[in-house]
């Protein structure tokens, strides 16, 4: 296998050639290598790039506050709330990630969530409800996206995750009063991004592509309402 060394600045300038308006920090949760991280999103920012990390969350607040003046968004995977689960099955805890979370709303990071919702490990009602309420309790503008489970690699002993168990997940996000939530992994799926004020579809997405985008300069083209995000 040939190994492709680039540094910080190789990274930059392969986005700014191919016209891109951000670096996506991801795939590798990006705390493994923050410190190439953290040298490629400040040259980013110098050169007026948007830098995102999708990231597990489970950091320290001291790594956060060092990298945050050079974040735009964060995508952070809100895998559980039961701390046991995130014990056994990630090897990790609950209460480091909701910290983070926590202080990057602080920072004014703007925030995504996203769940992967596994049969019968992090599907009830209740737990569904608890990551809901916090959420909503952070922000009820910040998007959360619950994503299908399908089964592959290490974690092949669960079924998919049957289309109407994201229903009821979405059925509580909009009970709770969150203004954005979109439904992940499911084949074929149009998500919308509508206005909060007056309902106005906004942007269309069809799978990882863009079909329309209607937002003009952070606002509701229809009624002028703000529409929260880095656009």
């Amino acid at each position: 296998m040939t190994r492709i060394k680039l540094l910080p600045g190789d990274i930059v300038d392969n986005a700014i050639t191919q016209h891109c308006k951000s670096i996506s920090y991801t795939y590798t949760e990006p705390t493994i290598f923050f410190e190439y991280v953290l040298d490629t999103a400040r040259l980013a920012k110098e050169n007026k790039l948007y830098n995102i990390m999708v990231t597990n969350g489970y950091m320290t607040l001291e790594a956060l506050r060092m990298i945050a003046p050079y974040i735009d968004a964060c995508n952070v995977d809100l895998k559980s709330f039961n701390d046991d689960f995130y014990s056994i099955t990630c090897h990790g805890r609950l209460k480091p990630v909701l910290n983070s979370i926590r202080e990057m709303k602080t920072l004014n990071i703007w925030i995504e969530i996203t769940t992967l919702i596994i049969p019968d490990q992090n599907d009830t009602e209740k737990e569904l409800t608890d990551i809901v309420e916090f959420i909503a309790g952070l922000d009820k503008q910040i998007p959360w996206h619950i994503s299908r489970f399908h089964p592959d690699y290490q974690f092949m002993n669960s079924k998919s995750t049957p289309l109407n168990t994201l229903d009821i997940a979405f059925d509580i996000g909009k009970k709770a009063g969150l203004k954005h939530i979109y439904k992940g992994n499911v084949l074929g799926d149009v998500t919308e991004t509508l206005c909060p004020n007056c309902g106005e579809t906004l942007i269309r997405r069809n799978g990882f592509f863009v079909d329309m985008n209607r937002i003009q300069q952070s606002s509701c083209p229809a009624c002028g309402q703000s529409v929260a995000g880095v656009f």
